[in-house]
């Protein structure tokens, strides 16, 4: 399959072009030319599978004619080692916990995916020269990608990350890692360090000096394989009989997660509609209403891993419906809620039904409340383990949640990190040191 750039200006790529450049020459994000449909016996026996052969149907069709079918059942099944369950929270809402991965968070399974694949293709390459993964961070993605791509040969990872905007303990998952991962600390926002990533591989020096590919979303290795998610709840829903007008609510910031669940839509997935529940990020809800797309200066929000003030897939959403509003509105409406309501959110949640809610998935449980309609079952996507933000947690719901053994882990490494400006000029005459 070839993939084709959002802005239509550079030429096709195929698969591992797309998977090792990371974003298109002409700045555009790679979509894939066709998305296949699956099967409607799929469906109908989705729910006797388990979620290893669920994801392998899934990665098949984006994937299968570009990859050998046992190096992709390989791919798949060491990426999902863990499980994702569908819990209900009240009598027509669900959550769909994808916090059982590495570092209790849904982008475990992108970023496994994609370091799986992307080493694949660099085996294929005899002798080929160091692949340097650039990732811009707003919490979760940089320590996803770390631990996904840790230890693995031929690969070097740079997380960039906003300082002082990121928890304490999602800044101990990627900083006192060492080996082949490298922690930079930006004296800015995510923006900016989103900008840094992307000027880097519009450098053309820096692209003769090294070779560059991104793990944030905007790589279609890293997007695509959270659809095997939203597959997985509805055989879950299916099971419990609940599997009709299913809406899904997806807590968003850089919209990567939201438009892999969109893929799988198209691909025949049975979902009525989603919605994306925005944090005071507020730029996509004002476009669902307005059209006009107006990216702003992200705000620094309680739900951290949402201040995205430029979200990079809506360019893919955008081309996915033919830019039109009409389209696009008719299949995701949004929400959008101040720190206050956040926490309101979370507090009345745990007093009413007893879970605990992280801040980024009390925005898709609150959204879900409020937009629901009668006859649908609601999957909102609890994103992270509320562990990882435990002094807002704690300091919300006064109480003391207990940190996971795996979080403890982290915790008790020694912080190694590179402090930096967000002028580019910095940036590129460091990795032209490498």
């Amino acid at each position: 399959m070839k993939y084709y750039s959002t802005n239509q200006v550079a030429p096709h790529a195929t698969l591992e072009e797309a998977v090792v450049r990371g974003l298109a020459p002409d700045k555009g994000l790679y979509m894939p030319e066709i998305i296949k449909q699956l099967p409607k016996d799929f469906f109908d026996h989705i729910e006797t599978l388990s979620f290893q052969e669920i994801a392998y149907r899934v990665a098949d069709a984006f994937f299968g004619d570009d990859v050998e079918p046992d190096a992709l059942k390989q791919i798949v099944y060491d990426t999902l080692a863990f499980d994702a369950p569908v819990v209900k929270v009240e009598d027509n809402i669900y959550s769909l916990e994808l916090f059982h991965g590495p570092t209790l968070a849904f982008k475990d399974v992108g970023a496994r995916f994609m370091a799986r694949l992307l080493q694949h293709f660099i085996k294929k390459e005899a002798g080929g020269q160091t692949v340097n993964v650039l990732v811009a961070t707003s919490g979760d993605t940089g320590s996803a990608v770390a631990n996904g791509f840790l230890g693995v040969d031929g690969i070097h990872v740079y997380v960039l990350y906003p300082k002082g905007k990121v928890s304490k303990i999602q800044e101990c998952q990627f900083t006192t890692l060492g080996q082949n991962i490298t922690a930079i600390e930006i004296d800015g926002v995510f923006d900016d360090c989103q900008a840094l990533v992307k000027s880097a591989f519009m450098d053309e020096e820096l692209n003769r000096h090294i070779k560059l590919t991104s793990a944030n979303s905007i790589n279609v290795a890293r997007f695509l394989p959270q659809a095997f998610y939203y597959f997985y709840a509805y055989a879950q829903l299916k099971k419990l009989g609940r599997q009709h007008e299913v809406v899904i609510c997806v807590p968003s910031g850089n919209f990567g997660n939201i438009t892999a669940g969109i893929f799988g839509n198209e691909m025949g997935l049975p979902v009525k509609r989603f919605i994306a529940a925005n944090n005071a990020n507020d730029i996509f809800y004002q476009y669902l209403k307005s059209g006009k797309y107006e990216p702003k200066p992200s705000k620094q929000t309680i739900a951290n891993a949402m201040d995205v003030g430029n979200p990079s897939n809506f360019a893919r959403i955008y081309d996915l419906f033919g830019g039109s509003h009409e389209r696009i509105t008719s299949r995701i409406s949004g929400a959008t809620y101040t720190d206050a309501q956040i926490m309101e959110t979370m507090r009345q949640c745990h007093k009413d039904t007893g879970y605990t809610l992280d801040p980024h998935g009390a925005c898709g449980y609150r959204a879900l409340k409020e937009l629901l309609q009668p006859g649908e079952t609601g999957v909102f996507l609890e994103t992270a383990h509320p562990a990882k933000f435990k002094e807002k947690v704690d300091a919300i719901l006064n109480g003391n949640i207990q940190i996971p053994e795996r979080l403890a882990n982290f915790m008790r490494g020694r912080k190694q990190s590179i402090e930096m400006s967000k002028d580019f000029n910095d940036f590129k005459d460091f990795l032209m040191k490498v």
